[in-house]
């Protein structure tokens, strides 16, 4: 999600690396859930989160957007993102104690949160958003130890893959005036990316970069025609 706003408003006025210490650490949240409420659509989920969520709750993606997910239009393309609901408007993973459920397999942007991903030069950094956890007792961890990720080097270079996939997609789509073909490339990234099952006996990030190059070259044909 494109967020068109002065870093210095939002942030410390820093940027930060995997190994770097960040005032991110909220304690265990020791009860606070205010980060899984009324959050609207802002959870965007990207391919990786989708299958984290299928495997781990062992379902699938139709299964998924009859109760917990969504779709909604991010900058031109359609993307799953969490749904919140219920009289506290929470998320749908929220349980009675105010825990998350899923929390070994949560989203990347629950992973990061205070943190947020600065984009630039087909790379990204990290920084520290100062208005939106409302612990104030933070202390400072290892970049690295919060976002708790799993192969972090692949996951590096699948982040800056998805993204700017997306922003070039995106970008493509302000150029096309033909809503029908706005809808197939839509449906075929829906469908390809997220709704086609990845194998659990083969690795996520092999399948996504056949899936990615596939993409591009479909795409380019479309727009092309």
């Amino acid at each position: 999600m494109k967020r068109n706003i002065d870093m210095n408003e939002i942030s410390d006025g820093k940027l930060y690396d995997i190994n770097d210490l960040v005032k991110a650490d909220c304690n265990d949240c020791k009860g606070c859930s205010a980060c899984c409420q009324g959050m609207g659509q802002s959870i965007v989920l990207d391919p990786l989160d989708l299958y984290n969520l299928t495997v781990g709750l062992n379902t699938t993606f139709e299964q998924l957007l009859a109760e917990a997910i969504e779709l909604n239009v991010v900058d031109g393309v359609i993307l799953p993102n969490l749904k919140m609901g219920g009289t506290s408007d929470s998320c749908h993973f929220l349980n009675e104690e105010g825990r998350c459920s899923i929390h070994g397999f949560r989203p990347g942007i629950c992973r990061l949160f205070p943190l947020g991903r600065f984009y630039e030069n087909q790379d990204f950094k990290y920084f520290l958003q100062i208005h939106e956890c409302k612990n104030p007792n933070k202390t400072k961890v290892k970049v690295k130890k919060w976002i708790d990720t799993p192969n972090l080097q692949e996951n590096r270079k699948y982040i800056i893959d998805w993204h700017y996939f997306i922003d070039d997609v995106q970008e493509k789509l302000t150029h096309i005036v033909e809503d029908e073909l706005v809808k197939k490339i839509d449906l075929f990234i829906l469908q390809h990316f997220f709704m086609e099952p990845y194998h659990q006996t083969e690795g996520f990030y092999e399948q996504f970069n056949l899936r990615l190059e596939k993409a591009k070259k479909v795409i380019e044909t479309l727009v092309s025609l």
